[in-house]
């Protein structure tokens, strides 16, 4: 079965367009709200948590540990005790606050039609229908809504991420080079040690799952010591039999304890190199020993290594960032050399009359007005001084809706008004061309995968900086509380 959580991990970089991301405002995902917008019988009923001036009541903590409780049910997963269960959908809770006030600073909003394209984009990328989707979703027990309101969840914390973090991660040239070497290495040594291996077989995968005992950022050596003393109790639990996805449930600080600790499943250049260093020699079923970051003490458990078996319907939908298998010989592509105008979508610029705008920039160009012109006076992206030119895109470097569109068009062709997340776009191919695309197809490969392994921990120390720097007072675990100085 398609599991709901795995599919919204894998949404990354669907929304992505020449890797920036749209400006859109942010929805709470826990429902917490500020005291001058709380319902008065919400704010009676007693306060669990502040963060910064928003308040997270009881009355909220105890409606999500319901739905946290049925879900760990549905994952045959050992409930943790009433007290225990609230204190971890709090924390949770307490960092989607956090994550919603930044994506409001930052302008961001995923509103429900997003989270619906972004189902549709996961049906398509399984070559699947919507529906059906749908009901493998429900047969996994998760209501459609449940999975949508998490879907936009998980489509806002991405955007935030490229917002905050993907631009500052640098891959250099050198870094390419050293990286293939590397490959271009292991892969002869892999082919002197297996001479009959062919190249069809099945993509090599690894699925993890962890257990966090996080370290508060400049925590004294002396709290150091202590939390480390208890990721080795929690060890020690594991080592001698206690169910890992229980544990985890009730002491993992990671954001996805309440999912048993599962991380998911890649290909193993989209972990982490930490990760992949700590589990090299675990077994199907192991568990790591622990492993410092700068985010805490991490246990680690394997929960398959090998080749992908499921059937494709059935498999989340790939990450692009998550690169395919190195090619060996000739990659042949269809490139397309397109121009676009675009108008993008505000409050004073509607998608009714940014429509209708774009309806009468095609009139013109239709009369003999010239595109490039056009796009120099009328054009919101940063391609408009050079007349809209977008250069040579090759497939996947744009968004779906967007390369629906081109692909569709002749040389020569201006399209229809073409909606995306960014706005509206007219767009003109000019030519296209087959090219071999080996060697940059390797290097794009290999800048993906260097990204890959260096943007996840970097977003893990952003979101302990984020929590670090707020004014939080959880007052089911005052333990945990912050008060920035």
């Amino acid at each position: 079965m398609m599991r709901s959580q795995h599919i919204a991990r894998r949404l990354a970089s669907l929304l992505l367009v020449f890797g920036m991301a749209s400006p859109v405002a942010a929805q709470p995902r826990s429902g917490a709200q500020s005291p001058s917008d709380a319902p008065a019988s919400q704010v009676v009923d007693g306060i669990a948590a502040v963060v910064n001036n928003q308040v997270i009541t009881l009355r909220q903590v105890d409606a999500e540990a319901k739905l946290a409780q049925q879900q760990l049910e549905r994952q045959k997963i050992a409930v943790p005790d009433s007290d225990v269960l609230r204190r971890q959908v709090l924390q949770r809770m307490i960092m989607d606050e956090l994550l919603r006030q930044e994506a409001k600073r930052l302008n961001i909003e995923v509103t429900e039609a997003t989270a619906r394209q972004a189902a549709q984009t996961i049906a398509q990328r399984n070559n699947i229908s919507v529906d059906q989707l749908r009901a493998e979703i429900e047969r996994s027990g998760v209501p459609w809504s449940v999975y949508l309101k998490e879907l936009r969840h998980e489509v806002l914390v991405d955007q935030i991420r490229q917002r905050t973090v993907d631009r500052n991660i640098f891959i250099s040239d050198a870094d390419v080079d050293a990286f293939l070497k590397t490959q271009q290495r292991q892969s002869g040594l892999s082919s002197l040690a297996q001479p009959s291996q062919t190249q069809q077989s099945a993509p090599r995968v690894l699925g993890l799952a962890q257990i966090l005992v996080a370290v508060p950022e400049g925590a004294p050596s002396s709290e150091v010591q202590r939390l480390r003393a208890k990721a080795e109790e929690i060890l020690s639990r594991l080592r001698g039999g206690a169910d890992f996805a229980a544990v985890a449930a009730a002491s993992s600080d990671a954001p996805e304890a309440l999912q048993g600790g599962e991380l998911g499943v890649r290909p193993p250049e989209g972990w982490p190199d930490l990760f992949l260093t700590a589990t090299q020699n675990v077994p199907t079923g192991g568990i790591s020993d622990i492993i410092q970051s700068g985010n805490g003490f991490h246990i680690l458990r394997v929960l398959t290594r090998g080749e992908e078996q499921q059937p494709a319907a059935q498999r989340p939908a790939p990450d692009p960032r998550q690169a395919s298998p190195m090619p060996d010989g000739p990659m042949m592509v269809t490139q397309t050399r397109a121009s676009h105008i675009l108008l993008k979508i505000t409050p004073a610029m509607t998608e009714e009359r940014g429509l209708e705008r774009m309806r009468q920039l095609r009139q013109r160009i239709e009369m003999g007005e010239s595109f490039e012109e056009l796009a120099r006076l009328y054009s919101e992206d940063v391609t408009a001084p050079q007349g809209g030119d977008l250069g040579w895109l090759s497939p996947g470097e744009t968004v779906p809706a967007f390369e629906q569109a081109m692909n569709a068009l002749q040389p020569g062709q201006v399209s229809e008004p073409v909606l995306s997340q960014f706005g509206w776009h007219l767009i003109r191919v000019d030519e296209r061309r087959e090219k071999d695309m080996e060697d940059e197809y390797r290097r794009m490969q290999a800048r993906q995968i260097l990204f890959q392994r260096r943007v996840e921990p970097a977003f893990e120390d952003w979101l302990n900086q984020l929590r670090g720097q707020a004014y939080i007072d959880n007052r089911l675990d005052p333990q945990s509380s912050r008060r920035p100085r």
